[in-house]
This record gives structure tokens, C-alpha cells and sequence, in this order.
């Protein structure tokens, strides 16, 4: 037997029923039932991954005192259970604070309307990190428009050059405006800001994005220290950047250093410094410095130097 009561006042949705044409999958007048939470269950497919820990601690302190002040939002499964489409923080505090029944309105919906629902919920969050926010994008996308993630990225990327004439025809074709009104509704980036700004997120190295979607480093950090190709020196950078709190500044001074010194660059800089001296030594066989006698102390204090350089270098080989 289901283990569901009827709460006594109604709990009102807010929020997500605007978006994307879901509306008729929310009735803000729908009165929210009790429901043991041990017949919730998670769907297969979770648009959110991370909780900051401060802000679950503050929630579950809010729950124990107060309960859930905004129900959650399930359907009904075959075997009896409800999956949860909408309300994982408040869910996952409510277990935390070992709620025996929660709040919910429960919606016949098909699995594309409960991620629609899922993905335009964690939209309107304000501390959905940039992975998670970027990855339910294009999801939402992808749903929107019925294709992959890969097509989703290439769609995009293909209006990135303007001058093309081949752009013409993908502005006004029928999925980009499709796509157009996805981010007017989302109203938070553009086509190229987000292309610009949070596409290049998903090709972050795993270290790199882990950081990021934990919360414990900003995306514009995150972008400076994945230029790093070494693993172990990208790691090292990652590390002390997160211990020690490093600006953007200093983070940039540090990978300045670190490509300055790598084997490439000193080649080069070898290469450049043979190449000077050769220079120098062919304008000083030229020039008239031999007819100078006041110049000949100095000319022989370099050449004792430079003997002297060679000399060590002998010794360290």
C-alpha cells in the first residue's frame, strides 16, 4: 500500500513552469501529498551533481526547524515508487535530516518532459556551478532541438565565423531559431557568449573540470591553468592555486613562468642567444674596436670572462 497523505494546505510551484513550453507538466494549483521518502527514487539521468556543503548544512538546519517549505515535484512508476524530477537539494537534505515523509506533487509526465522540467529547475539556480550549468545548456538544447550533444556543439560552432557565406544559411535556418528562443528564454548568454565563454569548459582536462564542478575554483582560473599540457605540472598548479587562494594574476604570472621554462622555449632561447653572438662576433672582426687602444682593456676583460664561461662549461659537462 502507497504510503501517501494528502497535505491539509496546499504547497504552490514556482518557477519552472514557464520554462520551455512544460507548463502544462506543473498546475500551481495542485495540492502536494506526503510521501514516505523511502519511495523516491532518483532518475537514471541527474542534471546535478554537486551540493557545496555549506549551503546542504544551512538547508538541512533549515528543514529540521522549519521542514520543507517548497514541496518536490515526482511522477508515478510502475512499481509503486515515485522518481523525482524536480527538488534534489531539498530531497537530499530531507534524508539528511531523516524526514520519515516529504511534500511532493505528483505529474504523469514522459521521461523528455522530466528532464526538460529537471534541466530548467537547475537553470534558475543561482549556484549551479559553470560545468553543470554549461552541460544542462546544451541538454536542453539537444532536447529542444532533438539532436546529440556533439551536433548541439557543431551547430554552434558553425556560426562562429561570420564572414562566411555558409553562416547565412545557418542563422536563419529553422534550428537556429529554435535555438534562438532557447537562450532568450534562459536570458542569461547569447549563442556566441556561451560558445565563446562555456563550450570550451567541456574540453577541460578531468582535473581541471573535477576542481570546477566542486565549487573550490572559478571557471575563470580553471581556463588559465588547463593551458598547461603537462599533467604533473598542471596538477601542481591546480593544487596551489586552490590551497592558496591564487588571483587570476598570479595564476597567469605562474603559467607565464612555466611556459617560459619548458624545453621548447629553452631551444629557442639557446638558439636565439647562438645566434646573437655569431652576430656580435661577426660586427666585431668588422668594426675598427682592433685600432682603439682604449678600447682594448675592455675588449680583454670580455674575453677573459667568456673564457672563463667556457671553462665551467667544460667542467659541468
Amino acid at each position: 500500500m502507497s504510503l501517501k497523505k494528502r497535505v491539509s494546505q496546499p504547497y504552490e510551484i514556482k518557477g519552472v513552469d514557464a520554462l520551455f513550453g512544460v507548463e502544462e507538466a506543473v498546475d500551481n494549483s495542485s495540492a502536494a501529498f506526503l510521501i514516505s521518502i523511502k519511495q523516491i527514487v532518483l532518475p537514471h539521468q541527474q542534471p546535478r551533481r554537486y551540493f557545496a556543503p555549506q549551503a546542504m548544512h544551512e538547508l538541512v538546519e533549515s528543514i529540521k526547524q522549519h521542514g520543507i517549505l517548497q514541496p518536490l515535484l515526482v511522477r508515478p512508476q510502475k512499481d509503486g515508487k515515485y522518481e523525482l524530477v524536480a527538488g534534489e537539494r531539498r530531497f537530499q537534505g530531507a534524508k539528511t535530516a531523516q524526514l520519515e515523509f516529504v511534500p511532493a506533487v505528483i505529474r504523469e509526465m514522459t521521461d523528455v518532459e522530466a528532464l526538460e522540467l529537471a534541466l530548467s529547475e537547475n537553470l534558475q539556480r543561482e549556484d549551479l556551478n559553470p560545468i553543470e550549468e554549461t552541460e544542462s545548456i546544451v541538454a536542453l538544447l539537444g532536447l529542444k532541438l532533438n539532436q546529440t550533444t556533439e551536433s548541439i556543439v557543431a551547430l554552434l560552432q558553425s556560426a562562429a565565423h561570420p564572414e562566411r557565406e555558409a553562416v547565412d544559411n545557418v542563422i536563419h535556418s529553422q534550428e537556429w531559431q529554435s535555438l534562438l528562443e532557447v537562450f532568450n528564454t534562459i536570458g542569461k548568454f547569447s549563442p556566441e557568449s556561451f560558445r565563446t565563454n562555456r563550450l570550451p569548459l567541456l574540453k577541460l582536462p578531468i582535473d581541471v573540470m573535477e576542481a570546477l564542478r566542486s565549487g573550490v575554483i572559478e571557471y575563470t582560473k580553471a581556463k588559465v591553468i588547463a593551458r598547461i599540457k603537462d599533467e604533473a605540472l598542471r596538477k601542481s598548479l591546480l593544487s596551489d592555486a586552490i590551497q592558496n587562494n591564487l588571483s587570476l594574476s598570479q595564476i597567469k604570472e605562474r603559467l607565464a613562468e612555466i611556459q617560459a621554462n619548458t624545453p621548447e622555449n629553452t631551444d629557442k632561447k639557446s638558439s636565439s642567444l647562438k645566434k646573437k653572438i655569431d652576430e656580435a662576433y661577426s660586427k666585431v672582426k668588422k668594426s675598427k674596436v682592433w685600432d682603439n687602444p682604449n678600447q682594448h682593456k675592455r675588449l680583454q676583460k670580455i674575453l677573459v670572462e667568456l673564457e672563463a664561461l667556457l671553462v665551467e662549461s667544460s667542467d659541468d659537462n
